[in-house]
């Protein structure tokens, strides 16, 4: 066993052929490496005495066997006894998967992916929650005697996820960590690992459900399917995986709501079981996005321009700071005021009050890197789609373009309805009824696509000396107007459409 050092971020080298992300969007698949071995173990808690006899374990006097029996249609039950690979994350959802392949005979391992890179980044170490969750993992998996690993995946988390994240905010876009976590990741570098260790299939806390062939239909290809809960659904979060991927791939929460499993752990009685889901960033921990950014990529001042007007309002830190469709963080007064485009190029952040008019809003756009998950893109142009994650839905038309981009195809999407938030670097998911079929990154809008910048704004952008706009406008509300802006935002609704 290895001896757990203050320096971790040399503990583990898996190949070189690990992927190394650029700012083409025919990159933004995981490649896996043409070889593997086995992760470097920073942890190793005791295995049980493994029994090759496919059991059906009942955990809890408070829940009887039929009871057990209807959580467990997503574990594959009944059948042979499968290894089973199981990511831990410390949180309630991994937690209770683990427990439900437990309860349904399989022979488990669990892992815990270790993949924050950078021991020098200011008060990381006090911030991060990693050795709490790993306390939680250590205590669900010695309750039930399952063997736990901890794998150290630095240096491929930060050239397969954090440093595209990084290149795609200095270009302006907005990326998502979740999605390329999950494909180059705990489903690309983690499987690439294990490779050689022979387990039948991985498993995680996702809320989504595999529909694999039988035995007899092998060639077949496996289908992801939309989750019980909707609300929950994690498929936007997997729709750029591959074929290969998606066959070694079970999802025990699919068949069963949030509130269900929250059902379960009390009844399990797991140490976690009142713990709080995560949010943000997966690798951030405690740790502001903007601080982050700053940290890798720095600050520049620019201006603050209005997008109908070209008034100046007031200076940025760096384009990168903002997205399209922000509104927090603007400090402008006789708002709210949106982030509505930005001028990459030039540090120029346009925005406006606006933004949730009618006129404004796009329903036609264009995505690349497009990936299917049975490999062929889809016979029917008429679909379904989320354009972020969430229980909803459009539905649309995709005309795929061969060809269109950089040598690549591209799909041009029509919604059903307007849509006000469409990001570039966002994936758009598309579905067929419940199954997932695969997704594609937005790209950036065509000119007469994106939101109005009055000339006078643009020529603004332009100039290189920008000290002879003096000191910004300001603007003057109504009190009549204040008010309102005021009501409906406490109501939750967009004041600037309203008011």
């Amino acid at each position: 066993m290895l001896k757990l050092t203050s320096s971790l971020r040399f503990l583990h080298r898996l190949p070189s052929k690990s992927l190394h992300p650029s700012l083409l969007l025919s990159n933004l698949s995981y490649k896996p490496s043409l070889r593997s071995q086995a992760p470097i173990v920073l942890l190793r808690t005791p295995a049980a005495s493994l029994s090759t006899a496919p059991r059906l374990s009942v955990p809890s006097a408070f829940l009887s066997h039929g009871e057990l029996e209807r959580y467990l249609s997503c574990s594959m039950p009944g059948g042979r006894q499968l290894r089973i690979a199981v990511l831990v994350s410390g949180g309630v959802d991994s937690s209770v998967a683990l427990r439900l392949l437990h309860a349904a005979g399989h022979s488990c391992t669990a892992f815990y992916l270790k993949i924050w890179f950078q021991e020098d980044f200011e008060n990381f170490w006090s911030a991060c929650p990693w050795e709490e969750d790993l306390k939680y993992v250590k205590d669900v998996c010695q309750e039930v005697n399952v063997p736990l690993e901890v794998v150290h995946l630095t240096d491929e988390y930060w050239k397969n996820v954090v440093s595209y994240i990084i290149d795609e905010y200095r270009c302006g876009r907005t990326p998502n960590p979740d999605v390329l976590c999950n494909t180059r990741i705990k489903f690309g570098a983690f499987m690439d690992a294990i490779n050689c260790r022979e387990y039948d299939y991985v498993a995680s806390g996702h809320y989504a459900n595999v529909i694999h062939p039988s035995v007899d239909e092998a060639d077949s290809p496996s289908v992801l399917e939309l989750s019980k809960d909707m609300i929950k659904d994690q498929t936007y979060f997997l729709s750029h995986l591959s074929q290969a991927q998606l066959k070694r791939l079970i999802f025990p929460l699919g068949c069963i709501t949030k509130d269900e499993v929250r059902h379960l752990a009390a009844t399990f009685d797991l140490p976690n079981k009142e713990r709080k889901d995560s949010q943000g960033i997966c690798f951030l921990g405690k740790i502001k996005f903007s601080d982050f950014v700053a940290r890798h990529i720095g600050e520049k001042e620019g201006v603050i321009l209005e997008a109908e007007s070209g008034d100046y309002l007031g200076n940025h830190r760096g384009f990168w700071f903002y997205t399209i469709g922000q509104r927090q963080g603007l400090h402008l007064p006789g708002g709210p005021w949106y982030v509505v485009e930005k001028d990459v190029k030039n540090n120029v952040v346009f925005v406006s009050r606006n933004y949730y008019s009618f006129d404004k809003r796009r329903r036609i756009f264009r995505v690349g890197s497009m990936k299917w998950l049975t490999g062929i893109p889809p016979r029917s142009n008429q679909l379904q789609c989320k354009v972020r994650h969430g229980p909803g839905f459009y539905d649309c038309n995709l005309t795929i373009e061969v060809g269109k981009y950089r040598g690549e195809d591209v799909g041009v999407v029509q919604l059903s309805k307007d849509d006000q938030g469409l990001a570039a670097g966002q994936f758009t998911a598309f579905y067929k009824e419940r199954t997932c079929i695969g997704s594609g990154v937005i790209l950036e809008s065509r000119d007469d696509r994106g939101f109005p910048v009055c000339e006078k704004a643009l020529e603004i952008a332009r100039l290189e000396d920008k000290a002879g706009l003096g000191k910004p406008v300001k603007i003057k509300v109504s009190k009549s107007e204040y008010y309102c802006q005021t009501y409906m935002l406490k109501k939750g609704h967009h004041s600037s459409a309203i008011c």
